[in-house]
């Protein structure tokens, strides 16, 4: 009676046979990261970019006053 279509069918394994559909959990993430972990690569790759950007500048400055004679 409904819209065919319009609610999401969970059913991943659709209408294969029951003996080739994987066990519940048989191809769940392996080695993933956690959140905490993530957040503190986050913020050292934040870290690590502001201190290239610190050492480009002053070594850019270093260089301009090189070329000046200072």
């Amino acid at each position: 009676m409904g819209v065919e279509g319009l609610n999401s069918d969970l059913d991943l394994n659709g209408d294969v046979s029951p003996r080739v559909m994987p066990v519940v959990g048989e191809w769940g993430p392996a080695d993933v990261p956690s959140t905490r972990s993530k957040q503190r690569q986050w913020k050292l790759v934040i870290v690590a970019a502001v201190v290239a950007l610190i050492v480009v500048t002053l070594f850019g400055y270093f260089a301009y006053l090189q070329l000046r004679g200072f």
